[in-house]
């Protein structure tokens, strides 16, 4: 009897402790299976950016996410990507919490309206916020003509974002207007911001049982104490063309594209320099397209390329090689307009790095053309004449043609006549690097073509070897 006493006694103290257990377990497991997705806005605001914020906001609602965290750091962007993003949040299934952190960010320009979009802004200690008026996309200043008509558009945006998320509408509208910027503690008591949070894991727990009220009316309370985490990244194509939207980055895809295209026209056929030009070229613009751009850097860049090329045809001396790298230098000093700040600016040892390759590559193409210009009268002159050429540009009487795989200027022998690109000419005159030619028919092409080739007419590889 004593002994069942004892069991009995034994299990009433075990049981509810036991059950006291279980309901602990179930709490922890039903915090663990709850998972907030982290999206990361850093950087410039790009249309790739843009892309990467709103596919994962999408993939955050097709996981069921507790909420999303946008953890921003950014100088601002491109008004249009902004414009993206924040429609995205506002129509978010899942609440949306924007966090400036860690310290030492800030949220900048077009990060002033994602954080008033979001449904709970928060920053770490050491942020801060503002500078949101809206300038052209090359950093400069709206003209007096276009100001009033974007800043009440501006104005009106961040106002409506700060009724719907019942924020402070008056520093908001100083934001845009007087480009107002404030620290994390100053966001806090105007009630920019509804806290101040250190860190991710005590950010959620201090929005725990906040509710917040989605775009189609829902309202949520949060459970977010204890989540874990999941940070979506970009992927690769997102994180290409961010890539090249960084200063450095766009600069260098610019000045390649160019030197491509400048070794294309001075020696045409191989296409190779012309392809990769033209592509770095593509994506160098677009990167430029998403930062404070100098328009005097960028035409001081392409006057340097148009010079190298003119000097090919000109006996300048040096002169035009000189003025160019002078153009070359300067522009791209001042390509990236350093008075906008946040965007960075290119790499004083790139620029120097890509002055030294550009000069040497229009060295050794000059270098090229001098012992062509010696050799072409001694070696190719008399059997030149009578060989067709095509022509490569109009001839009105003058321009450029085609021949043994080399670019001529060229005239024809009568002022009155023209030549398009693409038609055939007959040589019948060769003074140093410049050709006399006239029109021919068909027949006589075909003639030319099924006779020998003359073995004295020096083809390219020839001249190559007689110029090194």
């Amino acid at each position: 009897m004593t002994t069942f006493n004892l069991t009995t006694r034994f299990f009433r103290t075990l049981l509810p402790l036991f059950l006291l257990a279980l309901a602990a377990m179930s709490v922890s497991a039903q915090n663990t299976s709850t998972h907030v997705a982290i999206i990361e806005i850093d950087g410039t605001i790009t249309p790739a950016m843009a892309s990467y914020v709103e596919s994962s906001i999408k993939e955050a609602e097709r996981d069921d996410a507790e909420a999303i965290v946008l953890r921003i750091d950014t100088p601002g962007g491109l008004s249009s990507a902004m414009e993206d993003i924040v429609t995205a949040i506002v129509e978010s299934d899942v609440p949306v919490i924007a966090w400036v952190g860690p310290t030492n960010a800030r949220a900048a320009s077009a990060g002033v309206y994602i954080t008033y979009a979001s449904h709970i802004a928060a920053m770490a200690p050491g942020t801060n916020i503002g500078s949101a008026s809206p300038v052209n996309s090359d950093g400069s200043d709206i003209d007096e003509t276009m100001k009033n008509k974007v800043i009440n558009d501006a104005v009106s945006r961040i106002r409506n974002l700060a009724e719907m998320r019942d924020r402070n509408e008056e520093w908001a509208v100083s934001a845009v207007t007087n480009a107002a910027n404030i620290t994390a503690t100053d966001a806090l008591d105007l009630g920019v911001i509804n806290l101040i949070s250190p860190n991710i894991p005590t950010l959620l727990n201090d929005v725990n049982g906040m509710t917040v009220t989605l775009n189609n009316g829902e309202t949520v309370t949060l459970n977010t104490a204890g989540a874990s985490t999941e940070t979506i990244g970009m992927n690769g194509f997102e994180r290409f063309l961010q890539m090249i939207s960084d200063p450095t980055i766009a600069y260098l895809l610019l000045s390649f594209g160019a030197l491509g295209i400048f070794l294309e026209l001075s020696n045409p056929g191989s296409f190779i320099p012309g392809i990769i030009g033209v592509l770095s070229f593509i994506l160098g613009f677009y990167g430029l397209g998403t930062l404070p751009v100098n328009w005097t850097g960028l035409a001081l860049i392409g006057l340097a390329f148009a010079l190298f090329f003119i000097d090919l045809f000109v006996s300048s001396y040096g002169l035009l090689l000189v003025g160019g790298m002078i153009s070359f230098v300067f522009g791209s000093y001042m390509l990236i307009d350093e008075s906008v700040p946040g965007y960075g600016t290119v790499a004083r040892p790139v620029i120097w790095v890509c002055a030294g390759l550009v000069l040497a590559s229009a060295i050794a193409i000059g270098m090229l053309v001098v012992r062509l210009q010696r050799s072409a009268p001694t070696t190719g002159k008399k059997a030149m004449i009578g060989e067709i050429a095509t022509v490569r540009q109009e001839l009105k009487p003058s321009g450029m043609v085609f021949f043994d795989g080399e670019l001529w200027g060229a005239t024809l022998e009568h002022e009155q006549d023209s030549a398009p690109v693409g038609a055939n000419v007959r040589i019948v005159g060769v003074t140093g690097i410049r050709l006399t030619v006239a029109l021919t028919s068909e027949e006589e092409v075909n003639k030319v073509a099924e006779a020998p080739r003359r073995e004295h007419l020096v083809p390219v590889s020839s001249v190559s070897s007689v110029a090194q």
